[in-house]
């Protein structure tokens, strides 16, 4: 795809973003439904929605899932992505070919995606958000130890906060710092990766998309596009699924020996509790499932941190001065989509190349 129509398929804001996937859906001939947020909005007032477009016959026995903004401001790539598909003329061979259906699931977190927020509108985390909220939720000691330096009350931060953080740093360093973090914790909820207390909006929504749209299928098969990892424009495959060997076997299958997992330690993610993977597994219990989180790189670990605490502080304090405001929201943005021509091409060539993959998985039994 030239670079010119790959940029058009982006979109710098929310709103522009949804009205270029649903007018791609309405092209390519999708059967669309809109689930609507029942209290959130955009920042404008507007209204916010989960949008789902499905090509394909409803009673294919295969179905593929393609969603995007499951971490809110990592829609403005993965919703370019989506839209990028729906004008790509060799789709709808590769669809016939393979006799599967194709789902997009566009802003799985309309609410982060509309503010630029890596969270919900409750501050949730939704990849730690999937988890049995009747059992009890152990405390997470590793992110006890960091969270009163890791989200400053003050922004930039005082001396004090960046000489806890540094000290750290040198004792553990930025992988032990990234466990801490990202493993999910559910005690502050004004803090980083926290997954809440209950099933979010988006969590319900998206079970309800997959037992709709999946549990009558035989073979089932999910890309979740996400960044902020690793080298920038690499995309890597991180298996999204419970521990278990046969559903890793296929996923490998499908994707590639190169499909790495955060069980094996493997993976540029830690391990995470409340994976976003249960909502499929859990809702179409007997269909051959197979996953991946598509984690495409942006900036290095450490400004990836840095643009987080940033914008916790700034949900933290609603009334910081508008400049500030803006700088940290850019910089959020800018850590999570790379707004180049170059990164585009390189994020739209691999998520391409995953999709055809999944489809001649898919036409495959077993």
């Amino acid at each position: 795809m030239a670079a010119a129509a790959l940029r058009d398929a982006f979109a710098a804001d929310y709103a522009t973003a949804r009205a270029r996937f649903l007018s791609a859906a309405a092209q390519a001939g999708a059967v669309v439904e809109s689930h609507v947020h029942p209290s959130a909005h955009a920042p404008d007032g507007a209204p916010l929605a989960m949008d789902v477009a499905r090509l394909g016959a409803a009673s294919s026995e295969a179905l593929l899932v393609v969603s995007s903004g499951t971490h809110g401001v990592e829609g403005f790539c993965g919703s370019g992505v989506q839209v990028a598909l729906l004008g790509d003329p060799a789709l709808a061979a590769a669809l016939a070919a393979s006799g599967a259906a194709l789902v997009l699931v566009h802003a799985v977190n309309p609410y982060g995606f509309a503010h630029v927020r890596r969270t919900n509108e409750d501050n949730v985390d939704l990849n730690r958000n999937f988890r049995d909220f009747a059992q009890p939720i152990a405390s997470n000691a590793a992110y006890e130890e960091v969270h009163r330096f890791i989200v400053p009350t003050a922004w930039p931060p005082g001396p004090d906060t960046e000489q806890a953080l540094g000290a750290y740093l040198a004792r553990h360093g930025p992988a032990r710092l990234q466990a801490a973090l990202t493993g999910g914790q559910y005690d502050h909820a004004d803090g980083l990766f926290y997954g809440g207390r209950a099933p979010a909006w988006s969590n319900t929504t998206l079970r309800g998309m997959f037992r709709a749209h999946g549990a009558s299928r035989r073979r089932l098969g999910w890309i979740d596009v996400h960044t902020g990892l690793g080298p920038a424009g690499h995309g890597e495959k991180i298996y999204s699924g419970p521990d278990d060997a046969t559903m890793l076997g296929r996923t490998r299958a499908w994707w590639g020996a190169d499909v790495t997992s955060f069980y094996a330690g493997t993976s540029t993610s830690a391990a995470v509790s409340g994976s976003v993977s249960a909502a499929a597994v859990d809702e179409c219990p007997g269909v051959d499932y197979a996953g991946i989180g598509l984690e495409f790189g942006t900036v290095p670990l450490l400004d990836t941190f840095g643009a987080l605490r940033a914008d916790q502080w700034l949900a933290n304090q609603p009334a910081a001065p508008a400049p500030l405001r803006d700088g940290i929201k850019r910089a959020l943005r800018d850590a999570f989509y790379v707004d180049t021509d170059d990164w585009r091409g390189m994020i739209y060539g691999q998520a391409r190349a995953a999709v055809f993959q999944a489809l001649r998985g898919l036409a495959l039994p077993g």
